[in-house]
C-alpha cells in the first residue's frame, strides 16, 4: 500500500498505497509460459553492477528503458510478481500489441480494473538488459502514483529482478547493487536473517512487543513497496492488541477504494541485533484491509515491514539463498514521526505544483480550523507552494509538536487563511 513519505530520511505517517496486491487477481491470469520467459542479464560479462537510485516517500525508484526506447522510473518492489505499467499511454507510443484485456472488479466488486497484457518486452537498467518480459499494462493510473508521490512514475518491477540477482538497496548512498548469487559473499558487518519466499515473496519472522508489553513472534512480508514502516493485522493474533493512545485515519489507497484503521506506536520491534523502538504501526480495519492482507495463494502473515523502517539500514536481498541481511545507517536513531497535521494532499498538475488536500483526518489540528476536502493549498507560513514539493510539505507537517502552521489555500475559489499547531495525537 503506499503511504506517501517524502524524501530520502523524512519519516512520517501519511496514507499507504499498496502497489501490487489488488493486481494479483489479474497477474494470475498471465499464463505461466508468458512468466517464464523474463529473463534479464548484465551486460558485458560483468559479475555485478552498481548505480544511482531515488528515494521517494521511502520508496526506491529505479530508471527503466522500455523497448530499448521510452526512459521510465518504477518502483522496485518486493511484493510484485509481475512488472506493471501503470498507463497504457507509454506502451501504446510504443506500439506494443496486447494479447489480452481484462476486466477485473476490486473488492466488494464496486470497482473495476482495466488491464492488458504485452508479451515479449524488453527492460533495461544501468548495466542490465532485460528481454522476453511479459507486464502487465493498466488502462490508467489507478492509484495515481506520480500524484500523492509527487514524482513522476510509471511502473513497478519486482520478482524478476530479486530472483535473479542478489540486491543491495543503500538507502543512505541511493545505490542500487545487482550481483549474480554465484558471485555473491556475505558480508561479516551485516545481520543475517533467514526469509521464506512464498508466492514470490520475502517473508521474515521476528519479535514484535506491543504498546502493552506483549510480545508476538510476528510474520511479516518486508514490503520494499510500501512506505509505511509496520502494519500488524489484530485479526491474526490476540495478542496485536491496538495501543491505547491512537487515532482512526485513513493508512491507505488502493484499487479497491480506501483503507482505513488505526495509527499508534508499540515499544519495539527486533531485526536480529537491531531493536527499534518507538514504532508507529498501522493497524488496519478488517473489511478494509481484507484483500491487501491476503496474498493470492492465502499465505498467512501478521503484518508487513515496509520503507519507513528499510530507509535506517542498507539491505540485501538474497531470495536464492532465503537470506536477508541489515547494516544500521545515520538514519536508524531517528524518531517515527507521525503526520501532525492530519492532512493528506496529492500534487496536481503537469509540474506536480499545486497541492490538493484529498483528507482530513477527524479530530486533527487541521479539522479543527474548518480545512476540508478539495481545498487547494496556496501558501504554508508565507512560502508559495508552488516552489514546494510534496516531500517537502509532508516534511513540514511532521516536524515538531507546537509549530505554528499559518496555511492559505483557496476554498470554493476563495483564498482563505487559516492558523493552527501541529499537533501530535499518538
Amino acid at each position: 500500500m503506499f503511504l506517501f513519505f517524502f524524501n530520502s530520511f523524512i519519516k512520517g505517517n501519511f496514507p499507504s498505497i499498496e502497489l501490487r496486491r489488488h493486481f494479483l487477481l489479474i497477474a494470475l491470469l498471465i499464463p505461466a509460459w508468458c512468466q517464464a520467459q523474463l529473463g534479464f542479464n548484465l551486460t558485458q560479462g560483468r559479475h555485478y553492477v552498481k548505480f544511482p537510485i531515488e528515494i521517494c516517500n521511502n520508496l526506491v525508484v529505479i530508471p527503466v528503458v522500455l523497448n530499448g526506447q521510452l526512459p521510465l522510473k518504477f518502483i522496485l518492489d518486493t511484493g510484485v510478481r509481475t512488472t506493471i505499467l501503470t498507463e497504457k499511454s507509454f506502451s501504446d507510443i510504443l506500439k506494443l500489441t496486447y494479447g489480452r484485456h481484462y476486466l477485473v472488479s476490486g473488492p466488494g466488486g464496486e470497482k473495476i480494473v482495466e488491464a492488458y497484457v504485452t508479451n515479449d518486452v524488453t527492460l533495461d537498467m544501468p548495466g542490465v538488459h532485460g528481454e522476453g518480459h511479459a507486464m502487465l499494462v493498466l488502462e490508467k493510473d489507478y492509484l495515481e502514483l506520480r500524484n500523492y508521490l509527487g514524482t513522476d512514475v510509471q511502473g513497478i518491477l519486482g520478482y524478476e529482478v530479486f530472483s535473479r540477482f542478489i540486491v543491495e538497496v543503500d538507502y543512505e548512498k541511493k545505490q542500487l547493487t545487482l550481483t549474480l548469487p554465484e558471485f555473491f559473499h556475505a558480508k561479516s558487518k551485516f545481520q543475517s536473517l533467514p526469509i521464506t519466499i512464498q508466492d514470490t515473496k520475502p517473508y521474515l519472522q521476528v519479535p514484535v512487543k506491543m504498546s502493552d508489553g506483549r510480545v508476538v513472534n510476528a510474520k511479516l512480508m518486508v514490503d520494499s513497496g510500501a512506505s509505511h514502516g509496520l502494519v500488524l493485522d489484530p485479526a491474526t493474533d490476540k495478542n496485536i492488541i491496538l495501543p491505547e493512545k491512537h487515532v482512526t485515519s485513513l493508512i491507505g489507497r488502493g484499487i479497491g477504494g480506501l483503507i482505513v484503521g488505526q495509527i499508534g506506536r508499540i515499544q519495539s520491534i527486533e531485526l536480529g541485533k537491531y531493536k527499534i523502538n518507538n514504532v508507529i504501526a498501522n493497524f488496519p480495519d478488517a473489511n478494509s484491509y481484507y484483500d491487501t492482507i491476503k496474498s493470492s495463494a492465502d499465505v498467512f502473515r501478521n503484518g508487513a515491514l515496509g520503507g519507513e523502517i528499510l530507509t535506517r539500514f542498507t539491505t540485501i536481498y538474497n531470495f536464492p539463498g532465503g537470506r536477508i541481511y541489515f547494516k544500521k545507517n545515520a538514519a536508524f536513531s531517528g524518531r517515527f514521526n507521525f503526520n501532525m497535521s492530519g492532512l493528506t494532499l496529492k500534487a496536481k498538475g503537469s509540474r506536480l505544483s499545486k497541492f490538493e488536500i484529498t483528507d482530513v483526518r477527524k479530530n486533527s489540528a487541521a479539522e479543527k480550523v474548518g480545512i476540508q476536502n478539495g481545498d487547494e493549498i496556496i501558501s504554508i507560513n508565507g512560502f508559495p507552494a508552488s516552489g514546494l514539493t510534496l516531500n517537502n510539505i509532508n516534511g513540514f507537517f511532521t516536524s515538531k509538536p507546537g509549530k505554528r502552521v499559518k496555511i492559505e489555500i483557496l476554498h470554493k475559489g476563495q483564498r482563505i487563511t487559516k492558523t493552527f499547531q501541529l499537533e501530535s495525537q499518538i
